[in-house]
């Protein structure tokens, strides 16, 4: 009975991917991105003061991303959105030019540590990297991070708090080590911080972050429910998400009713 489920479920996402075929594009082939070449931050960083930090971090980064970015159209200040993969450890960088609706995929970074498994985090102490639907605000950064640079990226959402997860202070910060947040490497979430830190002061209210266990396709999906992981529902909901943005290079706003997550792309 429980392999005739599981057939029924899955002879259903197919149907279901038949359906969105017509409306939603072939996925993007991510652009590997390196850790950038640069000078690095100068032995005495800890002891500098955030203002200190952020000078250091513009005298010697701002310019040569800047370059980079408009050589694809960007700037420093177009509006941003984050997009996790655990499993694939990667974390995308979309931004959108002058003038435009939608996001387009400007580098694709490898996460250098995540602490946990695949699923949620579900209370304090638990050591999980989240999944769900965050965002950064300029509240949310940290210059005088003990992990070089960090930002929050919100957890506990109102989602989270329907479901009574406990825990907090979740960050996408430098070095390469982590319990619970996402470490990117110094060079990196130099990078990282630079986009995030130009856009919030560009306009943008919040810079959304979309937490996923994986690449979200229907096999993907699929290969959870037959292996029957407690936490296959919980990524039907995400899944909604995944392909409103799929669809449209638009993040959705969202809201949380009855506990669940509802899209509104």
């Amino acid at each position: 009975m429980k392999r005739l489920l599981s057939l029924i479920y899955l002879g259903c996402l197919w149907a279901q991917r038949d359906t969105q075929a017509q409306t939603v594009p072939p996925p993007l082939m991510p652009t590997p991105a390196v850790e950038p070449a640069v000078e690095p931050a100068p032995e005495n960083w800890q002891e500098l003061g955030p203002e200190q930090r952020l000078a250091d971090l513009k005298r010697r980064r701002e310019l040569p991303l800047q370059n980079e970015l408009e050589k694809r159209g960007f700037k420093l200040g177009s509006a941003a959105f984050l997009r996790v993969m655990k499993e694939s450890n990667e974390l995308e960088l979309w931004l959108r030019k002058d003038g435009a609706k939608t996001f387009e995929l400007f580098k694709t970074y490898k996460i250098a540590f995540y602490s946990g498994e695949l699923g949620p985090k579900t209370k304090e102490g638990d050591n999980q990297a989240p999944e769900g639907l965050y965002s950064v605000t300029r509240k949310s950064l940290n210059p005088l991070s003990r992990y070089h640079l960090s930002f929050n990226i919100g957890y506990p959402n109102a989602y989270d708090l329907a479901h009574h997860r406990t825990g907090g202070l979740i960050m996408i910060h430098g070095k390469d080590v982590s319990i619970g947040c996402f470490a990117m490497t110094d060079p990196i979430i130099e990078e990282l911080y630079l986009v995030v830190d130009a856009a919030l002061h560009a306009g943008q209210k919040q810079v959304p972050v979309h937490c996923y266990p994986f690449r979200m396709t229907v096999e993907r999906l699929a290969r959870a429910h037959t292996d029957n992981n407690p936490w296959a529902g919980f990524w039907d909901e995400l899944h909604a998400s995944w392909l409103a943005f799929e669809r449209s290079h638009r993040p959705p706003s969202w809201s949380v009713k009855g506990g669940r997550y509802v899209v509104h792309p």
